[in-house]
């Protein structure tokens, strides 16, 4: 029995045989989807609800279909809206039916554990040598560093399993033998495709190799493997379709602290003294939302970085936005930045 069936019971079934599935099934997903003889979904059953209808002088043999809720929320299979699954979680249901066109159950979305289902595959970029971390890395790639006992990639990938996102491609260089013995086997519930560059090919290039942009209308999270970041995924996805973007760059605030009084002149007279004042940049921070038909133009050899692509859509006059990151944010890319990382991680656990 799949982890769907197990969730599966006829409207026709009595609420004690109910019961007794109830009893198979994990604490966080004791809910059943109800579905009629043609095997559509009618509504799903709780203890809570099979407790209510005993209260009210229902009996043990009474058919599922007395006590079932009618009005449950499903969504169809590929076509999951991030938008409306939010909708859904903040309405405090955990669990949420996937059905097919005809209405068939064929799928379950616990939202404790998959908070969204977003629509893109992503891909992490992890074949540099991490040279500011010598001698760290002389033996391990960055990637695989572990902060908190875990490799730093990891977090990412774990990430990218809480927002729905299946498809996912690390692309190797520096090592890549270690990264790809590290993904032979499912790391936080995924199968994680590795694709080896015959050449460093800058901090986007690689991303030709896959078969992320395979879809011309899809979008592709393109991301540092390196990075600790507590960013909403979601928030940002959704950013990128409300603006029609063709890119959109996480950015994250970056504050500049002049430790002298600066002038404001005009020519040669001084109009005001600021002492000591601070400026505010947003600072981009190696994460993307990318149209896959931009993608698509990327060159098959050579080097490309993400900036290259960023000032050549800026030439061509396309939709480049940008959405800010509020919370953690650490690119680990010094011994200084490391030790950070692991005590801010060690304090967590």
């Amino acid at each position: 029995m799949t982890e769907i069936d197990r969730h599966i019971i006829a409207e026709h079934v009595t609420l004690l045989q109910a019961m007794e599935r109830i009893n198979t099934l994990p604490g966080g997903k004791m809910t059943l989807l109800v579905i009629d003889a043609a095997g559509v979904l009618v509504g799903t059953l709780t203890d809570g609800d099979i407790r209510r209808a005993l209260l009210a002088g229902k009996g043990i043999d009474a058919p599922v279909a007395s006590a079932m809720y009618r009005h449950c929320r499903a969504l169809i299979e590929n076509d999951i809206r991030p938008d409306r699954l939010r909708e859904i979680r903040h309405e405090g249901i955990t669990l949420v039916p996937v059905v097919d066109a005809q209405g068939h159950p064929v799928g379950i979305i616990d939202t404790r554990v998959t908070q969204t289902v977003l629509p893109v595959k992503a891909v992490l970029m992890a074949g540099g040598r991490g040279e500011r971390l010598r001698p760290l890395t002389l033996t391990t790639p960055k990637p695989l560093l572990e902060v908190g006992g875990r490799p730093i990639i990891d977090y990412n990938i774990r990430a990218l399993a809480r927002a729905g996102v299946t498809d996912v491609t690390v692309t190797v260089n520096y090592l890549a033998d270690q990264i790809e013995a590290h993904f032979a086997d499912v790391v936080e519930g995924l199968q994680v495709k590795t694709v080896r560059e015959p050449q460093f090919m800058g901090t986007i290039g690689s991303v030709v190799l896959t078969d992320a942009a395979s879809d011309p209308d899809g979008v592709t999270l393109v991301m540092n493997s390196d990075l600790l970041t507590d960013i909403s995924l979601e928030d940002m996805y959704l950013r990128h379709e409300e603006t029609c973007a063709d890119i959109t760059i996480a950015a994250i605030p970056y504050v500049v602290s002049v430790p002298y009084a600066v002038m404001e002149t005009d020519g040669d007279r001084v109009r005001a003294i600021v002492e000591k004042p601070s400026m505010s940049y947003h600072a981009n921070a190696g994460i993307y939302m990318i149209s896959n038909r931009l993608l698509a133009q990327l060159p098959l050899t050579g080097r490309t970085d993400a900036t290259d692509l960023i000032e050549s859509a800026l030439r061509d006059k396309l939709n480049v936005s940008w959405f800010p990151i509020n919370g953690t944010w650490i690119d680990i890319g010094s011994p200084a930045d490391y030790r950070h990382a692991c005590e801010m991680m060690q304090m967590k656990i």
